[in-house]
């Protein structure tokens, strides 16, 4: 009796359950609040979706940079190595690590940016930068794209494997556009009620997150 064959590659399984939850922690914060604001903003649909491609431009040019400085640090010692644990799982834990002190330190920063205050009346071209800035430049969303870049090369994926994650991420952050289509007025005022419960509850959904990546890399370490 010959052994059925494997339909999933087991690196893939490891590594794409994980960093799919990695989208909220992308999105919580400002981003997400950003985006709530432009969706009642004066042009709300066109700054949306200005918004979103900024988003998507910044995940997928920081992703990729980091996968390439991820791909070649874990090429290059995982191959001096006989355990299962290698540099790489060790950056990622360390990352992880003040990732997950970063949430934790800005908990209670609940005070909105003063920038915010012009998201009213946004032009197209500003909610693009906005999104942009938001994704590629701020710390934690770094570490969150480093994290992911680094959980890639790991498991020998390719860089066509973070697709999931930017699904993931775009789909959050266009969830105020979406509620806003679907519900209409409703939505407008379910809105303010998201932001609320966001601000307030975000950092620990996103320590969940972390604690969740932690135990997956930990577990792959010791294959």
């Amino acid at each position: 009796c010959t052994p059925a064959p494997e339909l999933l590659d087991p690196a893939s399984v490891s590594s794409l359950p994980p960093i799919l939850p990695m989208a909220f922690i992308m999105c919580a914060g400002p981003q997400i609040i950003t985006a709530i604001l432009l969706v009642t903003s004066e042009n709300a649909r066109k700054n949306s979706i200005y918004f979103l491609l900024g988003v998507g431009t910044a995940v997928v040019g920081v992703t990729s940079i980091f996968f390439l400085i991820a791909n070649a640090l874990h090429e290059a010692t995982s191959s001096s190595t006989d355990t299962g644990a290698t540099t790489t799982d060790y950056v990622i834990l360390v990352v992880l690590a003040v990732l997950a002190f970063s949430v934790y330190q800005r908990r209670e920063n609940t005070e909105p940016p003063a920038w915010m205050t012009k998201l009213q009346g946004a032009t197209p071209q500003f909610s693009f930068r906005i999104g942009m800035t938001l994704f590629g430049v701020m710390p934690i969303d770094l570490l969150t794209m480093y994290a992911v870049a680094a959980t890639l090369a790991r498991n020998d994926n390719s860089l066509l494997d973070a697709i999931p994650f930017l699904a993931a991420t775009l789909l959050l952050s266009g969830s105020p556009l979406l509620i806003l289509l679907l519900l209409g007025r409703r939505g407008e005022q379910l809105l303010p009620k998201v932001r609320t419960w966001m601000t307030a509850n975000s950092w620990i959904v996103s320590e969940i997150v972390i604690a969740f990546f932690l135990v997956m890399t930990l577990n792959g370490m010791r294959t």
